[in-house]
């Protein structure tokens, strides 16, 4: 795996990232629960409530424009067509 990480600790140097990405979000969850509870701004509540309740009802495909839809589209009938190259290759073409 290299100098940074050696076979041997990379599970365990990948669980504590995975621990402090976990922990991280956590105490953000925390502080953004102590702001709502502290603020008596209805303006504010109000716009919290909006986007959860925006993030629940929409769908990432909708939010893209046609152009954006067709090629996605039309990369995965490349992908399910085998017509693909290796990174390497990508990278060396676009060098």
């Amino acid at each position: 795996m290299g100098k940074y990480f050696p076979q041997d600790n990379f599970h365990e140097y990948s669980l504590n990232l995975q621990k402090s990405k976990t922990m991280n979000i956590q105490a953000e969850k925390l502080e953004l629960v102590r702001m709502i509870l502290d603020t008596d701004n209805p303006g504010i509540l109000s716009t919290i409530k909006h986007i959860f309740s925006d993030s629940k009802n929409s769908d990432f495909w909708d939010s893209l424009s046609q152009p954006q839809r067709d090629e996605i589209l039309k990369g995965i009938e490349e992908i399910e067509n085998g017509d693909t190259i290796g990174y390497t290759e990508f990278i060396n073409n676009h060098r």
